[in-house]
């Protein structure tokens, strides 16, 4: 594979848990006290139809700055109060504009769960997360071998957190399976070069392995196209860019939660 965004920020990633961890060691991070952070899976499972993972970042690399002044917490507080099952916060500073302490924020601010959203490559960044609250990692498919991605799957499984996996194809989707996921992200933008296609998440919802949660994540803007992800079987749909763009999220939330029939 050549050199791409997922191999420069995965590299990136590395390097800055290596940082971490020479701060606070591993052991001393696994000590720490973390606090009760409700099931991710449950509350997806426990609205019917297609529940809402709204998502709280500063700026995409694609997009550039999404939202100025950048409110997480006021952005939690407004999806939550729209309904959504969870909440994804970005943690990732360098091209998301994003950080763990927005990840804390968040978590203590809300009583629903919260997705921490970054690149994780290293176990260490599980363990940050539980620390700072959050019920589930995203674990991106396409950026771990096999071996790795079971690894750290199993991790999550100590730290009492939950992975969702994130795939972009069949082969992918087999792998998080095998691997032990039980909630797996379809991601209709190519990480390698940023395009996005509406209709992967749909092509792919056959292949779903039996007993997984299935979200749909990037490139869903309207009610309508939730409709859609809900006749093709969804439990959830993970919503970023349309929702923080808008001056009052509220409205966009509530539309998309109902064109789920999860309200």
């Amino acid at each position: 594979m050549s050199s791409s965004f997922l191999d420069r920020i995965c590299s990136r990633a590395r390097a800055d848990a290596a940082k971490a961890r020479a701060r606070v060691p591993l052991a001393e991070l696994i000590d720490e006290p973390a606090p009760p952070a409700p099931s991710f899976a449950g509350a997806l499972g426990a609205h019917p139809g297609v529940a809402l993972i709204a998502e709280c970042k500063m700026r995409s690399p694609s997009a550039g700055t999404l939202r100025d002044p950048y409110d997480p917490v006021g952005l939690a507080h407004a999806f939550e109060g729209a309904g959504a099952a969870a909440l994804s916060c970005l943690t990732n500073g360098h091209y998301f504009g994003g950080s763990l302490e927005d990840l804390e924020a968040v978590a203590q601010a809300v009583e629903i769960p919260v997705l921490r959203k970054d690149f994780i490559v290293d176990e260490y960044q599980i363990w940050e997360a539980r620390a700072a609250g959050a019920a589930a990692v995203l674990l991106i498919a396409a950026a771990l071998s096999d071996t790795e991605l079971t690894h750290l799957v199993k991790v999550c499984e100590s730290a009492s957190i939950e992975p969702l996996v994130e795939v972009h194809d069949a082969g992918e989707m087999t792998r998080a399976h095998a691997g032990g996921a039980r909630v797996i992200g379809i991601n209709n933008r190519d990480l390698h070069d940023f395009s996005v296609d509406p209709s992967r998440a749909l092509g792919l919802a056959a292949d779903r392995p039996a007993g997984v949660r299935l979200v749909a994540e990037s490139g869903v803007e309207s009610p309508e196209a939730v409709e859609q992800l809900r006749h093709a079987g969804f439990d959830a749909v993970l919503v970023g860019t349309a929702l923080v763009r808008e001056r009052d999220p509220d409205p966009l939330a509530r539309a998309l939660i109902r064109a789920g029939g999860a309200q």
